[in-house]
């Protein structure tokens, strides 16, 4: 895994054996999503999905509040870059190869193995619910702040949040009034709907109490927690009988493990739980 020093708009720091912290680092732009944070995102979790040292992943964010949403600076840009192009076939392109490239990255949450927990403090605007909505677990302060925003600014949101939203809180009605409204949904309102399942009175304590619930995954066998979140994100998206074949494929293979005799023998014989092999 690179060290934090790699990337530009990120942190990531070990702060427990196996316990992987990504913030975005970006306080003084709010951390806006420019470019750069856009591509870090992406290689990030795809490495820490590789690295066999990393069991369980805490995302937050330095500064003020976890994002503002898209840095409008970078669109700029992009602008410059299609008014360079009079046709539209050719304006096109550039528009969708852009969109699939983060897409990718917000789903690089997803498809990496390790389970990620969302840490939301403040405002979490546009690309921020795009991102922690491809979590698997999602914390906030009682301050905290959600916002789809996009509508606000003229488009669809076209990275994750309509795609993963109605399956996250499961009522079609409040995510179609958050979409169409671009009105703010406050913490209370949030742990409600179920968009986040905890509340801390502030970051430290949030921080604190996820670190813990962190430390507990990372002493689990990675062969059962890493099988869990595949076959969980396999089953949002298929038929019961596809998923229940796919776990029984996956397991079939993943029960003559070391960590599943082990396991169960700690467990048959009362003795102190196993330190499992890395994985």
């Amino acid at each position: 895994m690179s060290d934090s020093a790699s990337y530009k708009t990120l942190n990531v720091t070990v702060p427990k054996p196996f316990v992987y912290h990504v913030q975005l680092n970006r306080p003084e732009k709010l951390n806006a999503f420019n470019e750069t944070m856009w591509k870090e995102i992406g290689e990030c979790f795809t490495a820490l999905g590789d690295q066999d040292d990393c069991r369980v992943v805490l995302l937050s964010a330095n500064g003020r509040l976890f994002t503002a949403g898209i840095d409008f600076n970078s669109m700029m840009s992009l602008g410059q870059t299609l008014s360079e192009h009079e046709d539209v076939a050719r304006r096109c392109k550039i528009l969708k190869s852009l969109i699939h490239k983060y897409q990718d990255s917000i789903t690089s949450l997803e498809k990496c193995v390790k389970p990620v927990i969302s840490l939301v403090h403040n405002a979490c605007i546009g690309a921020g619910v795009d991102l922690i909505t491809a979590a698997d677990i999602r914390y906030c302060t009682e301050d905290a702040v959600f916002q789809v925003k996009e509508v606000g600014i003229g488009m669809a949101a076209d990275v994750g949040t309509l795609q993963r939203l109605p399956r996250v809180v499961g009522s079609t009605s409040l995510v179609n009034e958050l979409a169409f409204t671009a009105r703010k949904l406050l913490a209370s309102e949030a742990k409600e709907c179920g968009l986040v399942n905890r509340v801390y009175k502030d970051k430290e304590s949030m921080i604190s109490e996820a670190m813990k619930v962190a430390e507990d995954i990372s002493r689990k066998s990675p062969v059962a927690v890493q099988g869990t979140k595949r076959s969980l994100i396999y089953s949002r998206d298929h038929p019961v009988q596809e998923s229940l074949n796919h776990i029984a494929d996956w397991n079939q293979t993943m029960l003559q493990s070391e960590d599943f005799l082990n396991a169960t023998v700690a467990e048959a014989t009362k003795s102190s739980a196993p330190v499992f092999a890395k994985l």
